[in-house]
C-alpha cells in the first residue's frame, strides 16, 4: 500500500476522509468514483493541475511526487490512485467492488495494475502530445519550482520530454500502439459480459473508465473498432458515481 510519511505535518491532524484531486486527471477519477460508490463522506482539496496548483512545497510535503490524488485518512497519507481505491474497499468494504471468486479477483487485480502501468508510457504521452501538452507547459520560474521540488527521475524526464523537447511522432505511435492493444483485449474479454472481472462492476472497471474518458475528452481516441467496450462505458456512466465522479468535476473549459 503506498502509505508515505509527510513533511507536511499539518495533514497529520486531519479527521475523516480528505482528498487532495483534480477535475481533470484520471486518476483522481477513480477515488472520487470509489468514494461515490460507497457513498462515503469526504473533504475536496481540489488543485487545478492546469494552473500548476500543485506544483508548490506544502503540496509535495504531502505527496513527495507531486502527483495527484492523494487521500488522507485520520492523518494516514495514501498515494498512488490503485493502493488508494484498493484500501477504500478494505476499510469500507459494503458494497464491495472487489469479486468474491478467486479468479475474478486476480482478473480484477491484472486489470487494475495494467491501468496503471501503461500510464506513463502510454496514457500521459498520448494525451500529452495530442492535445494537452501545450496547456500544460511550464514558464521559466514553473519549470524551476518543479526542478527543484521533484526528486523522482522518470517524472523529471517525462517534464523534460513534455516540456522541452516534445513527443516524436514514434512516441505517439508507440503509446497508441499500447493502447490499442489493450482495448482489443478488452473487447474480446467484454464479448458477452457486462464487467471486467466477473458477473458484478469492480475496481478494475474503475480503474479503466476514467482512461476511456481522458483518451476520448482530451486526445481524440477512437473507440469506433471496440462495440463492446463501448457498450460498457454506458453501463457505467449510467452510474451514479460516475456522474458524481467524473462529469460533476470536469472543467467546463475542457
Amino acid at each position: 500500500m503506498g502509505v508515505v510519511t509527510p513533511t507536511n505535518t499539518a495533514v497529520l491532524a486531519f479527521e475523516g476522509l480528505h482528498l487532495y484531486h483534480s477535475g481533470v486527471s484520471n486518476c483522481s477519477m477513480r477515488v472520487r468514483m470509489t468514494l461515490e460508490e460507497k457513498q462515503l463522506d469526504w473533504t475536496s482539496h481540489h488543485l487545478n493541475i492546469i494552473k500548476k496548483e500543485h506544483i508548490t512545497p506544502e503540496y509535495f510535503g504531502v505527496n513527495p511526487k507531486g502527483l495527484v490524488p492523494t487521500l488522507v485518512h485520520d492523518g494516514t497519507v495514501i498515494v498512488e490512485s490503485d493502493d488508494i481505491i484498493d484500501y477504500l474497499d478494505d476499510t469500507f468494504p459494503s458494497p464491495p467492488l472487489k469479486p468474491a471468486n478467486n479468479e475474478d479477483r486476480n482478473t480484477m487485480y491484472a486489470w487494475l495494475h495494467r491501468a496503471t502501468a501503461i500510464h506513463m508510457e502510454a496514457v500521459k504521452p498520448f494525451i500529452y502530445a495530442k492535445r494537452i501538452g501545450k496547456r500544460m507547459a511550464h514558464s521559466t520560474d514553473e519549470d524551476e519550482t518543479y526542478q527543484r521540488l521533484q526528486k523522482n527521475a522518470e517524472l523529471l524526464e517525462f517534464h523534460r520530454k513534455s516540456t522541452q523537447e516534445g513527443f516524436s511522432d514514434e512516441d505517439t505511435i508507440l503509446a497508441k500502439d499500447i493502447l490499442d492493444d489493450c482495448f482489443l483485449e478488452m473487447e474480446q474479454l467484454l464479448d458477452g459480459r457486462d464487467w471486467l472481472s466477473g458477473e458484478t462492476f469492480s475496481l478494475a472497471d474503475i480503474a479503466w473508465v476514467p482512461l476511456q474518458f481522458t483518451l476520448e475528452k482530451l486526445a481524440g481516441y477512437s473507440f469506433d473498432a471496440y462495440p463492446n467496450v463501448s457498450a460498457w462505458k454506458k453501463r457505467v456512466s449510467e452510474r451514479d458515481s460516475y456522474k458524481r465522479g467524473v462529469l460533476n468535476w470536469w472543467p467546463a473549459e475542457m
